[in-house]
């Protein structure tokens, strides 16, 4: 079986380490260049005095820059292939990561964090469509779990680098710039693990044809959108929620380790629970226990629950996104391009309006109870309109 890996298409004789530099680049773009805003919130809000509405503004113009990225990222022909594009966005991403340590102006805050996202979009659509295609044809289908692993321990490594440099006096703009050069340093192994495309990109198979269901389509979307809104009100705000608690604060440098702990196993945990109840099930189900996990963030007391919280949150996020887009092609009669924009459009708007109304919220209240209930209610209608109770 080794024998047969080792040739010179690069689809069949690196499988491993295709899918290691897939886990490297989502590390980087989506675990560091997404998501390390959260940890280094709570550090930006008391030296700068930023407000939580200001905050949600600045993650709803990373959520809009996503929200563009992965439309623009979805189209057909890019000149150049998919691996340049991919690998010049995680340029990108850590060129803009590093930035937010410039200047403390809330308009440069705003037009980073919107390249960044947009930049995230695109190494994930574009290399997981290169990895998976690759691990495809070399007969490894099984090592996307590590691909996708990337996300949560990216998540976990910005964790550790914000708190170990925390613990030694680091101020926000150290911390912006180390994670752009650990970002960086991604970049130049993803580079050496995912080689150029060759023959096997020319001669892959179009995506094979889903039934078509239009109702559940419909409201697989729906459910999507919501997705986007309930989980990203916690996924932005839990370190400042924790940081705002006097009797837990003593958790914020562990808090977001355990939602990267927690995300680097969840596809394949969801992925095997999908294969034994279905792929619907196994997404409704997925909603409903980030829902729990989003309202213990706010009913729960005391340091176990909200630990339980984040380990809800991590470990159903990732889970949540890729049976989502499995079961919409399993639904999409011909080619789904048209279906994964759907879910990408209402993905995205569900979380580019969270962070805002969050914010806002606070604002209003100083509390991130309401918010935070309105996004796990979100969350189990996500799972109502997905859940079927009658095997078909």
């Amino acid at each position: 079986m080794t024998g047969q890996l080792r040739t010179s298409d690069p689809a069949a004789g690196n499988a491993a380490a295709v899918a290691l530099g897939g886990c490297i680049a989502l590390a980087a773009a989506m675990g560091i260049g997404r998501f390390v805003y959260t940890p280094i919130l709570p550090f930006m809000v008391e030296t700068l005095g930023l407000s939580q509405a200001q905050a949600g503004l600045v993650a709803s113009a990373n959520f809009l820059g996503y929200l563009l990225g992965a439309l623009g990222a979805a189209k057909a022909s890019l000149p150049g292939g998919r691996r340049r594009w991919f690998l010049i966005a995680l340029a990108v991403s850590a060129f803009t990561t590093a930035g937010m340590a410039a200047e403390a102006w809330l308009p440069l805050f705003l037009a980073l964090r919107f390249a960044s996202g947009v930049a995230s979009a695109f190494v994930l659509v574009l290399a997981s469509a290169l990895v998976l295609d690759r691990l495809a044809a070399a007969g490894r289908p099984g090592l996307s779990a590590l691909h996708f692993a990337g996300v949560g321990s990216g998540i976990a490594l910005s964790a550790v680098l914000v708190a170990g440099m925390a613990a030694f006096g680091s101020d926000w703009r150290e911390l912006w710039l180390a994670s752009g050069g650990l970002s960086l340093l991604a970049l130049l192994a993803v580079f050496r693990l995912v080689p150029p495309e060759g023959a096997e990109a020319a001669a892959a198979k179009p995506p094979a044809a889903g039934h078509g269901d239009r109702r559940r389509l419909i409201a697989l979307v729906i459910a999507y959108g919501l997705f986007g809104f309930g989980y990203v009100i916690t996924a932005t705000f839990i370190s400042t929620l924790v940081r705002l608690t006097p009797e837990i604060r003593w958790l914020e440098s562990y808090v977001w380790l355990v939602v990267g702990l927690a995300a680097i196993p969840s596809v394949l945990v969801w992925s095997w629970l999908a294969g034994r109840l279905g792929t619907a099930r196994g997404f409704a189900l997925a909603c409903l226990t980030q829902g729990v996990g989003v309202a213990l963030s706010v009913l729960g007391s005391g340091a176990f629950a909200v630990l339980l919280a984040a380990a809800l949150l991590g470990g159903t996020i990732m889970g949540i996104t890729a049976l989502g887009l499995v079961y919409a092609r399993a639904l999409s009669p011909g080619d789904p391009r048209r279906s994964m924009a759907l879910m990408t459009a209402a993905f995205g708007l569900g979380q580019m309006i969270g962070p805002g109304f969050a914010g806002y919220a606070y604002g209003l209240g100083q509390s991130f109870l309401l918010p935070s209930l309105v996004a796990s209610a979100a969350l189990f209608i996500a799972f109502a309109l997905t859940m079927e109770w009658r095997r078909r």
